[in-house]
């Protein structure tokens, strides 16, 4: 499997994603430049987390509009999948790749800590390793994680099968006191409809080496690979 990671002005997690997918694949992911206007030929694409543009006028606003935004969505288009974690997830989104948008957490505080999410929907190379119902733990590290959209869209998000994870409280129960942000019906992270797209706020990247505490993130990786090699 190929990958390319974009990487903005204040992007600080695409070292991480390097090594996760290094890791999983072998094979050394590319590094592209916002500003360029060209992708190399990959399997994969990752938008990843950090503060690109020092998240000024609004998370990810700016970032949609670089150059190599557009090739990003033009292979979105043509089936490549693209995962965008955190910052990425608000990148993605406001450059339309996805429904809705991501606010500022509910509780007007920057939130960092290890989070349990469960598994809504397996059908996918992203999730395929997980079982549905699966309780994870990520990483989530972040002041606009907020996921806010319509009821209706909502509605459409589960009826369609596109929520990918969903905030709990623990490994046992959903519980309000589990979602880390307001997301509107927890949603941690979805899929666009043909769920060749991911985007979600917790890190998967993070969660791959045991020395760190916590694989729960290996799966995303080792399953991509093996459905895109």
């Amino acid at each position: 499997m190929k990958a390319a990671i974009v990487v903005f002005p204040g992007s600080n997690r695409e070292r991480d994603a390097v090594a996760a997918l290094e890791a999983a694949s072998g094979t050394k992911p590319y590094l592209v430049w916002h500003r360029d206007t060209e992708l190399p030929k990959v399997d994969l694409i990752v938008v990843p987390g950090g503060f690109s543009y020092g998240d000024y006028l609004r998370s990810g606003a700016m970032a949609a509009h670089s150059p190599i935004m557009r090739e990003v969505k033009a292979r979105a288009d043509q089936g490549v999948r693209v995962l965008g974690v955190c910052n990425g997830f608000q990148i993605i989104t406001e450059a339309g790749l996805l429904p809705g948008a991501l606010m500022r957490n509910g509780a007007l505080k920057f939130v960092c800590r290890v989070q349990h999410l469960r598994v809504e929907n397996t059908d996918s190379p992203f999730t395929a390793k997980y079982a549905k119902g699966q309780i994870v733990r990520y990483p989530v590290a972040h002041g606009d994680g907020n996921y806010w959209t319509d009821a209706e869209t909502v509605k459409r998000l589960d009826g369609e099968g596109q929520v990918a994870f969903r905030y709990v409280a623990d490994e046992t129960r959903a519980d309000p006191r589990g979602n880390p942000n307001g997301s509107a019906s927890d949603i941690a992270g979805i899929f666009n409809a043909k769920r060749t797209v991911l985007g979600l706020m917790p890190h998967p990247e993070d969660a791959v080496e045991g020395l760190h505490g916590n694989t729960d993130g290996k799966p995303m990786f080792d399953g991509l690979v093996e459905a895109l090699s």
